[in-house]
């Protein structure tokens, strides 16, 4: 079977695809602190590394299937990526800065299940509603596109965060961490 070449071209593709999103994964499960799980992970990541490099040195006089590992990897890259967008792991805090002081912005933002910690602040127009949010990523969509209906104008930040202390998030947070 590996005789034919654009079977041999399809398979070093397809490994180097599967591949590169593992290792994707991997680094994201590290990052986040899931030890265990991204060590379980690697070493489905080094079999399939191990396979497909494997293929393309016992026949390195084929350039079309360094192409294909090339090409793989880069495709990858971009599986790996959207994986990753599909897991959403780890938490974001949205920082949102609105003139709507006076209306149930706050609370609006509270019926939808988010924890919302605010505060008035002065800014170059005069008072602002300042508020903190800290959410789940896979809900960051989700608060974005409620945010934009209460005020189309609300200057939004998100990030994440690395670290953790105190709150009603840390039980929460921390059994994830841990596990």
């Amino acid at each position: 079977m590996l005789q034919n070449g654009l079977i041999m071209v399809a398979i070093i593709f397809v490994i180097n695809i599967v591949y590169v999103s593992f290792f994707t994964i991997r680094m994201i499960l590290t990052l986040k602190g899931y030890r265990y799980l991204a060590a379980f992970v690697s070493v489905f990541e080094v079999l399939i590394y191990v396979l497909g490099l494997g293929l393309v040195i016992n026949h390195l006089n084929q350039v079309q299937n360094l192409m294909a590992y090339a090409l793989g990897y880069g495709f990858g890259v971009i599986c790996g990526m959207k994986i990753e967008e599909k897991l959403a792991l780890g938490y974001i805090t949205v920082n949102v800065i609105t003139s709507r002081i006076k209306e149930n912005f706050t609370e609006s933002i509270r019926e939808k299940g988010y924890g919302v910690t605010e505060w008035v602040a002065h800014g170059r127009s005069g008072e602002r509603l300042m508020m903190e949010i800290l959410t789940p990523r896979r809900n960051e969509r989700n608060l974005m596109d409620t945010i934009k209906q209460l005020d189309p104008n609300a200057f939004i930040i998100s990030h994440e965060p690395r670290n953790f202390h105190g709150g009603f998030w840390v039980n929460v947070i921390g059994k994830r961490l841990t596990s």
